[in-house]
Parts: C-alpha cells; structure tokens; sequence
C-alpha cells in the first residue's frame, strides 16, 4: 500500500447516503372534508341569499361554519367561490362539504309547536277571505297580534298550522298589521312567494290601502305627510316619534272621504313607506289622532257617545304582484266596532273605496299633447331625410 506522507489527515470512509423520508401528505385544514355534495338550486329559491339557502335546507349547518367554508374557498356556486351573502338563482348548483358533527351534548332540542284545538283551525280558516296557490289573504281582527312576545301567547303567526290546507308547506307571514289594527293581511303560502312578496314590500310596489276615523278634519283634503320617525327613547321601543335629526325617512298620504261636521273625520291613508306605527305617529303629528288610539293621541282621541273606544284603524284594502302574473286585490271587511261607528256619525260605508291614482281614468294633458306633436313631428323629419337620400342616390354617376 502506498503510504501518506507523515503528518497527512487521514481520510475517514465515505458514508453511505441516508434514504430520503418519503413526502409527506398534506391534511386536510379543520373542517375540510375531501367528499362534497351538490344541491340543485330550485325555484321557491330564487333569489334569495346563500346564508338563507342554509337556514332552509341544511338548518343544523352553522352561520359560522358557512363563512368558514366561503373563506377556504369550499363554498362554490357553478364552481364559482360564492360568499354567504350571494344571491343564487333557480338551477345554479351549489357545492357544499359536509357538516362536522355536533357534540351530542350541545344538541339544542327542536321547539315543538303547539297542536292546535278543533276551535282554532275553525277560527283560522274562517278569517281566509282569499286563496290560491301561492297566496292567502285573512280578516285580521282587532285584538289579535300578527306574531308573538312578551306576554303574547295567541297570535297569527301561531295560527299558520291551520292554513295549511292542500299544500304540504307552513305559510310564511311576510308582512304585519299592529295588534289594535284590523284588516287584510298577507301570508305567503310557498318560500318562493314569500321571497317575491318580501320584494314587492321593499320596493314599494305593493299598495296598502287602510280607513280611518280620525278627530277633527283635516284643512288639505288630500295631502301628503312627510315627517322622519324613530323610537321614543325611554319606551323600551314600544312608542315612536316624529324625530326630524335622527328619525328615519316616513311617508303617508291620506285623502278625506267625509266629514262629521268639525267633530270627526273619515279619512283614507296609503302609507308610502313601513315604519312602526306611521300612520298613527302621523295623523297625529298634524293635529288629527285616530278616534281611539290613546297611545298617540292621549285622552283626546276618544269621543263620547255611542262611538267605540276601541282603535278605528282597519286595513281596508291590498293589491300587490302575483308570482304567477297578474295580481293579488283583496278588500277586507270592517269589523263591528268600526261599522258601528260609521253608522252613528251617518257615514255610508258605500262610499269609501276610493280609486288609486293609475286607477283613474284621465284624459290627455297639455304636456301629453305637446310630447306627441314632438314625436310627431320628428318622425316626419326622418322621413324626408330618408326622401333626400334616396333622390341624391339616384342622380349619381360614374365620372
């Protein structure tokens, strides 16, 4: 062997290479699941939000856990990353992970409702005065509430059980009326319904139609109220006022039908737009509370005699779009109390509805008039443009 030169570093043995570890697999994020599953979006849906799609069909799916998903990218509509505020469409297909399962333990149990009596089924559906099947339209009585609360155990809400009738589905309200006020109230009968009914509200397109007595006669016989209302601070939200800094933006017409001498008032009101108690907070911000409402008008919204001290507030009439085209238009009648009350100040009832302003015939205006003379004379002026250009193409020639 050949020898190193004294003093060398001797050279240690060449190691053998170390095997390289095998990659690991990533795992899934918490909450991630590698199965999905696709939902077909149908028509009672369209429209609506995504978080709302959740509520309907998949309740046990948590608010937090959707906007989870949304952030890691999991939530997708048409493969599109949707958020829980989208608004999806009839036949967009949602894809959905699985919910993680909840700790039996924190498992609240599902509020049973009530089984209602013989008597409320018949009371219920005695107060339908129109049906069909997207739509019903019930006689609301003084007295009784539209949905439930404190100290408030019989209301409408907890009468939709009974309105069930052929359709296999809860109806769903989609609009209210105050306890004390009577009248026609919608209740949509399908989730799709409910949906358009809700924007037809919102985009005030439907028309509510309400009588009233009032004290006293207004001085402008048909006029429009435009004051803001907000809560009354220190009622615990349970009385509203005119609030011109802070109020919300109200509006409500109403046009006098007839009149008791300087003592009363029978007066029609459309309210333009829905804040609490408007109607009542207006008519007596202008110095005319309606004739038993003491809440807003105090001891002085009563009259004596054989007059009822019962509100005279009734939600006489609503028109509004139909899901399946053409419309909803549905009177209601008046309760005894109010009926009663006309009679006495020599109102004839007869003479109450009103027609809606597109609902009046009119001929044309001035301006309607002048705006077809301009379209007419325009088109005319094409015309002989159109005469020019065919003369001057027809002298042409070739150089």
């Amino acid at each position: 062997r050949a020898r190193k030169p004294d003093g060398a570093p001797a050279k240690k043995p060449a190691a053998a290479p170390k095997p390289k570890p095998a990659p690991a697999k990533a795992a899934p994020a918490k909450g991630v699941s590698l199965d999905v599953r696709q939902f077909r979006v149908g028509a009672d849906d369209d429209g609506i939000r995504l978080d709302r799609w959740f509520q309907r069909h998949l309740p046990d799916v948590t608010f937090n856990l959707v906007s989870r998903w949304a952030r890691t990218g999991q939530l997708r509509v048409d493969g599109a990353r949707a958020a829980p505020g989208d608004r999806i469409a009839e036949g967009q297909t949602i894809r959905v992970p699985p919910a993680e399962p909840k700790a039996a333990e924190n498992a609240k149990p599902r509020r049973v409702r009530p089984q209602l009596s013989d008597d409320q089924l018949a009371f219920a559906q005695g107060l339908v005065i129109h049906r069909d099947a997207q739509a019903i339209v019930i006689n609301k009585p003084p007295g009784l509430a539209t949905q439930g609360g404190t100290k408030t155990e019989e209301h409408v809400d907890g009468l939709l059980d009974a309105l069930e009738f052929e359709l296999d589905q809860r109806p769903k309200l989609v609009h209210r009326l105050d306890k004390d006020t009577s009248g026609a109230l919608l209740v949509a009968r399908t989730a799709r319904a409910a949906a358009y009914f809700a924007k037809s509200f919102s985009s005030r397109t439907a028309r509510k139609v309400y009588w009233a007595l009032v004290l006293g006669v207004p001085s402008i016989e048909d006029g429009m109220v435009e004051l803001p209302i907000a809560k009354q601070p220190g009622t615990g939200g349970e009385k509203m006022h005119v609030d011109q800094e802070e109020g919300l933006p109200a509006r409500s017409r109403y046009r006098v039908i007839e009149r008791a001498g300087n003592r009363a008032a029978w007066v029609e009101l459309q309210p333009y737009t829905g804040r609490t108690h408007q109607l009542r907070v207006h008519m007596a911000a202008i110095g005319h509370p309606i004739i038993g409402d003491g809440k807003y008008g105090g001891k002085d919204a009563f009259l004596s005699g054989t007059i009822s001290r019962k509100m005279h507030l009734h939600a006489r009439r609503i028109r509004i779009d139909h899901p399946d085209g053409g419309r909803v238009d549905v009177r209601a009648e008046l309760p005894d109390h109010f009926a009663a009350s006309l009679a006495s100040l020599g109102f004839e009832e007869a003479q109450g509805d009103l027609p809606l302003d597109d609902e009046i015939a009119r001929g044309p205006t001035r301006e309607d008039e002048k705006k077809a003379a301009r379209a007419h004379a325009k088109q005319v002026r094409k015309g002989r443009r159109g005469e020019r250009r065919s003369r001057g193409a027809g002298s042409t020639r070739k150089g």
